[in-house]
């Protein structure tokens, strides 16, 4: 078994169980701004386009006016959301380890703080996608994770559940782990370890 000094979460789909709360927040998003009647599958299919600024835009096929981008968040303000079964008692065992709990996601810090709230998930470490240049598959947000950790990006392993997030860890070195109970897993994606049930990551750690 591979072993990493430090755990880094995907949000979407790893952590939380948003599958249908964020593309429908999108979708209602676009067709508030007069944008095209797009389906959840369209709006899953974008996410690698980047944070909700980018995907917005992506999604109308024009750029943003001023103040756009809150047609999504108002939307995302009253979603609910919950961790994936097992998540809850996973941190619980973390933090009684001492160790952080780090979130790198493919959604804007903004965004992420609302669903991580409303999922009632407290996070120690958090690198959204509009704190970076590049987008996953991308590994500028593990790279600037381990930089916020004060560790070699190597140390961590990236437990997500797309292949984007997979080909991030891939690229800094770092231990690609693959969220096999999340909604965009894929066997065909390769991954240095796939895990079935969230528990399951704790044995990545170097002192399990």
């Amino acid at each position: 078994m591979v072993r990493a000094r430090q755990l880094v979460w995907d949000m979407d789909g790893t952590l939380l169980d948003s599958t249908a709360a964020v593309p429908a927040a999108y979708v209602t998003a676009v067709r508030r701004l007069r944008g095209p009647e797009l389906t959840p599958a369209q709006v899953v299919a974008s996410y690698p386009v980047g944070p909700p600024d980018v995907l917005l835009a992506h999604l109308l096929g024009r750029k943003l006016a001023a103040g756009e981008s809150e047609a999504y968040y108002a939307e995302l303000s009253g979603v609910c959301v919950d961790p994936y079964p097992g998540v809850a008692e996973v941190l619980a065992t973390l933090r009684a380890r001492r160790h952080k709990i780090a979130v790198f996601t493919g959604a804007s810090t903004r965004a992420a703080t609302m669903l991580l709230a409303a999922a009632d998930v407290d996070v120690d470490v958090l690198v959204g996608s509009d704190e970076v240049a590049n987008p996953k598959p991308a590994g500028d947000g593990l790279l600037l994770m381990a930089r916020r950790l004060g560790i070699a990006p190597g140390d961590l392993a990236y437990i997500g559940d797309a292949p984007v997030d997979l080909r991030a860890a891939a690229a800094v070195g770092g231990i690609s782990v693959a969220a096999g109970w999340g909604h965009q897993y894929s066997s065909a994606e390769l991954a240095d370890v796939t895990l079935a049930t969230p528990d399951e990551a704790l044995a990545l750690l170097s002192e399990a």
